[in-house]
């Protein structure tokens, strides 16, 4: 059992950055691959950043170029480094995990799920 628990979501204006934190804890087997999804009102959830045990980063084309992703070297927190923040960007932010050696990209294929941190962009 793996526990996800994101913090680190607000509210700032086009143009700013934040920084979301996902902690995990529980089983290291269930969390070698690990992402960020969104979800906005009436959208379906969708990928924007995984990372394998190993580092290697998948950025969504939507915001490459403005968010990286990152975990620590104890793989224990999950990061999300998003800059230069649009309107289109505000969402519900999710953290997951899964054991799959490979990370693929759709909400399905995650097993556990944090409770999600609300990021709100104003112009």
């Amino acid at each position: 059992q793996v526990l996800l628990v994101e913090s680190g979501g607000g509210s700032v204006q086009v143009g700013g950055s934040l920084r979301l934190s996902c902690t995990a804890s529980g089983n290291t087997y269930d969390r070698v691959c690990m992402g960020w999804f969104r979800q906005a009102p009436g959208k379906e959830r969708e990928g924007v950043a995984r990372t394998d045990r190993e580092g290697t980063a998948i950025i969504a084309e939507s915001v490459k170029g403005r968010f990286t992703i990152s975990r620590d070297g104890n793989k224990n927190i999950l990061l999300l480094q998003m800059s230069n923040l649009k309107p289109e960007d505000t969402a519900m932010y999710y953290c997951s995990a899964d054991r799959s050696s490979f990370c693929y990209k759709e909400p399905y294929d995650y097993a556990y799920w944090g409770q999600g941190t609300q990021v709100t962009v104003s112009s």
